[in-house]
């Protein structure tokens, strides 16, 4: 009689559309291209590039109401940086509608897409995945690890430069040691600027200029507004890249110089100046 009565007392149970369902659970991945192959874990982002994301859905609970059937489930990602910074807007949706008998296999899934911001530092990002069953009221959530391979310039808190190197050509990737031109020739320097504040929106607005020092410290050339940016973005640019680029006269001195760089942070109201020597032979 027992094992009657427990039997029976299921059988209501499921009567009320309430059955004992699996455990609620998530399979996400990303791809290149939407409904493309799943990614590896080794694969690396670059920023700038679209990654695709995909997540089924097993294990939610179908809701019975006379000969109906329906489930419902509401979803949200959000992606962030290593230092767990989102790096686009939360994404959220709805999956819901009636369920026909030959769908009783039926997997949901959903689907969304994020770009992966420039200037973002090397690491590991992740997707935090999270689903409600609206039905069960059940929850369940999920990490979904992901690598990005950018550009890592040191933070600062102040303003200041780094990596700064002199190079041949404005693409050149083979700094100058020494820094040696000729008459004539074009002279480039590259660095990023970091440590600069940010206003609203993650708006940053930074100049820098250049004076040119011969060898006893007397200034022989200045152009005080070489360059100057100003953005705003969902994710805040860490770094700015500077370049510089002077046309050194064919007829200028063959002697040692100093490049002086000032850079002003418009925003944070913060001033850094470098001093970089080069020669001219």
């Amino acid at each position: 009689m027992g094992n009657a009565r427990h039997t029976i007392a299921a059988l209501s149970f499921c009567a009320l559309g309430l059955c004992a369902q699996p455990k609620l659970a998530l399979d996400p991945a990303l791809h290149q291209f939407e409904d493309g192959p799943i990614l590896s874990t080794e694969y690396q982002f670059v920023p700038g590039e679209t990654a695709y994301f995909s997540c089924i859905i097993t294990g939610y609970q179908i809701l019975k109401k006379d000969e109906n059937q329906s489930a419902k489930l509401s979803w949200q990602i959000r992606t962030v940086d290593p230092s767990a910074i989102p790096i686009d807007k939360d994404q959220a949706g709805v999956i819901e509608g009636r369920i026909l008998p030959q769908d009783k296999d039926w997997k949901p899934k959903f689907l969304a897409s994020f770009i992966v911001p420039g200037f973002t530092p090397s690491g590991v990002y992740h997707v935090k995945i999270s689903v409600k069953d609206e039905v069960a009221g059940a929850e369940v959530a999920s990490d979904l690890p992901f690598r990005v391979r950018g550009r890592s310039v040191e933070p600062s808190e102040t303003l200041i430069t780094r990596d700064f190197v002199f190079v041949r050509a404005e693409d050149d990737q083979v700094p100058m040691h020494p820094a040696v031109y000729h008459p004539g020739d074009m002279l480039w320097a590259r660095f990023d600027i970091t440590g600069y504040k940010f206003d609203e929106n993650n708006r940053f607005s930074v100049e820098y200029g250049l004076a040119i020092l011969n060898a006893a410290g007397a200034q022989v050339f200045a152009q005080p507004d070489a360059a100057k940016e100003s953005k705003e973005s969902f994710y805040p640019q860490r770094f700015v890249p500077g370049v510089l680029s002077l046309s050194l006269d064919p007829n200028v001195p063959k002697a040692s110089y100093t490049l002086v760089v000032t850079v002003q942070d418009k925003i944070g109201n913060q001033t850094w100046e470098i001093k970089q020597p080069f020669q001219v032979e």
